[in-house]
């Protein structure tokens, strides 16, 4: 396993976008199968409505996480296809949900879809089964430890 110093995880900004999205279109699973989201949107998910990290090797994002500290939506927590099992995934995960319950969230929520390792990676990191959506995307909530 790498040194975990070489891959801190940062805030990320304009620049990293589109490495992220590189990210985003390279994972096998929860994979975009529209052009729906595209690079543009990730700049108000980044700088207006939430906050994004980023972890970067040798210069080029390898993992990413938005998290919405409006609503409390995590809009994305992806790591490259070539990265994974490196703790990358949960180092984001965090960071980002840290960073939304001091915005004053009490309750977080993300979707991902069914039968996938994201599945089990949320289910083994607290996250609470709550349904599906209309989409039949499964729905995942988390509450705030002052909460419980």
């Amino acid at each position: 396993m790498e040194h975990a110093l070489e891959w801190v995880p940062r805030q990320a900004t304009r620049k990293d976008i589109p490495g992220m999205h590189v990210v985003r279109l390279a994972v096998r699973e929860n994979r975009l199968t529209t052009s729906a989201i595209t690079e543009e949107h990730y700049v108000p998910a980044i700088e207006t409505t939430g906050r994004g990290w980023v972890i970067e090797k040798q210069g080029e994002v390898i993992a990413f996480a938005v998290g919405n500290s409006s609503t409390g939506n995590i809009w994305a927590l992806f790591v490259h296809p070539n990265h994974e099992g490196q703790g990358h995934g949960k180092a984001l995960q965090k960071i980002m949900v840290n960073w939304l319950f001091e915005q004053g969230l009490t309750r977080l929520y993300l979707g991902t879809e069914p039968k996938t390792r994201a599945q089990g990676f949320y289910e083994a990191s607290g996250w609470t089964y709550a349904g599906q959506d209309t989409n039949g995307e499964a729905i995942y909530e988390r509450f705030s430890p002052q909460d419980s």
